[in-house]
């Protein structure tokens, strides 16, 4: 007689794994208006968020070059570092099972990270065309955060702007990071 292996749990389908991922990430982004005002969208790919800034001719500033206003361009890089950063928070309680959608939809907006410092560098003029952007957290604690973000247009290589920032975290040690930042 053989010995029995214990029964497991099986995996959940990879369509119900994407389908809760694109709700979180959908949940994030919709909760901010100024990305629906600025047409930012985020292309996920597993825990890697692309965002991508579609050209709209409200984006121009200098209509004589044209290209994109700087501010327009520091703020589709602040909110890349802002979304990565609450992403990178929900990334393991939404893994784990422990982040339902469906149960914060009706909940107030989401208690994202609060901006300390933000330093651009306009390395070159925005051209009239889609813009994408790449976060990367250099240093995240329990209330601090230090990210990087690069923003290119037609070749990764050839950045138009770059941008360093430092953020409050919101207090998630007396709940679950995915609880707390869907708190008032």
């Amino acid at each position: 007689m053989t010995p029995r292996m214990p029964d497991r749990a099986r995996p959940e389908p990879v369509q119900v794994v994407k389908q809760r991922r694109d709700a979180a990430l959908r949940r994030l982004v919709t909760g901010v208006p100024y990305i629906q005002f600025l047409g930012i969208q985020f292309d996920r790919r597993g825990d890697e968020l692309t965002a991508v800034l579609p050209f709209d001719e409200k984006l121009i500033g200098n209509p004589m070059l044209p290209a994109i206003h700087g501010g327009a361009t520091a703020a589709f890089l602040e909110v890349a570092a802002i979304i990565e950063l609450s992403w990178s928070t929900l990334w393991e309680d939404m893994e784990q099972g422990r982040f339902d959608v469906a149960e914060t939809e009706v909940h107030s907006p989401m208690r994202l990270p609060k901006t300390i410092d933000f330093t651009v560098d306009f390395l070159r003029s925005g051209l009239p065309r889609d813009a994408y952007a790449r976060a990367r957290i250099n240093r995240s604690g329990r209330r601090y955060a230090s990210v990087h973000v690069e923003a290119w247009q037609d070749n990764r290589s050839r950045l138009f702007a770059q941008a360093t920032g430092h953020f409050l975290m919101p207090d998630l040690q007396a709940e679950g990071a995915a609880t707390a930042l869907m708190a008032t």
